[in-house]
């Protein structure tokens, strides 16, 4: 292949991540609509309430997941005709047959599968999958939410062709619509695991100034905080923390939180 198409590939490969990208934004809307859906299935009479916006909200949803499905469709679309150039055409006289709707998803599939196939994929889905029964902290808010909510919740399956988590909040907060559990699939971005109880060594070791996310004492909920002392310098187990908005009398309590409930904070966490 010659040097020239190189930026071709580039391209392609950007258009793949892009095409990623836009299925996991339509997946945190289908899951909105889910729960408006279950809502309306449960409480219809909610929508006659003076001020509620559920029939609004449902709309807009609807509007942004057209729009995400029309632009992935133009991207495909776009992929296809980029992949076809870089293949050499048939035999002479024989015209290239048109790709059905089944072939050109095919095709696209395959440029997204081969970093799937990479090593370092199999092994990131394979520690997924030994996650199972494992408590972990998840983004359970779709990613064009306000603020960022994160729990605590027990991975129940890993969907290792949908890179996809299905876990359980066994404790759902008392603002929570309903008293019983609930179960959510999230993407692999929206997962990330606990350092081991019994193993301190295990745990990062964020140094004082540090910003990171951790559970709340005494709640199933994780908050962005600052490390006022780290565990390993304190030789204990626990780090000590001044957690946002949890201000006390003008000024921020410092609260001791095991190494196995902090986290590194997300890169643009919104709280």
């Amino acid at each position: 292949m010659s040097s020239s198409s190189s930026p071709d590939i580039v391209s392609i490969l950007e258009n793949s991540k892009e095409l990623d990208r836009l299925r996991k934004d339509q997946e945190d809307i289908l899951s909105e609509i889910n729960k408006l859906h279950k809502k309306l299935q449960t409480t219809p009479e909610v929508v006659e309430k003076p001020g509620d916006n559920s029939l609004a909200k449902l709309k807009m949803l609807y509007t942004q997941a057209k729009e995400l499905s029309d632009t992935e469709a133009n991207l495909s679309t776009m992929l296809i005709s980029q992949l076809d150039a870089l293949f050499p055409p048939g035999p002479q006289g024989q015209p290239r047959r048109r790709l059905g709707n089944e072939q050109k998803r095919k095709r696209v599939k395959t440029e997204s599968d081969i970093s799937r196939l990479t090593p370092s994929m199999r092994n990131q889905l394979e520690a997924c999958a030994s996650l199972k029964g494992e408590q972990v902290a998840a983004r359970v808010t779709p990613r064009n939410a306000d603020k960022d909510e994160w729990f605590v919740v027990k991975v129940i399956h890993f969907d290792k062709e949908l890179k996809e988590f299905e876990v359980l909040d066994e404790e759902p907060g008392d603002d929570e619509d309903s008293s019983g559990q609930r179960q959510y699939k999230l993407p692999m971005g929206n997962i990330i695991p606990f350092p081991k109880s019994n193993d301190p060594s295990s745990a990062q070791d964020f140094p004082p100034g540090k910003h990171v996310l951790a559970v709340y004492p005494g709640t199933t909920a994780l908050y962005k905080a600052t490390v006022v002392h780290g565990h390993r310098r304190r030789k204990t187990d626990d780090y000590v923390l001044e957690f946002d908005d949890d201000e006390e009398d003008g000024s921020l309590p410092q609260r001791t939180v095991p190494f196995h409930k902090v986290v590194p904070l997300p890169e643009g966490h919104r709280q």
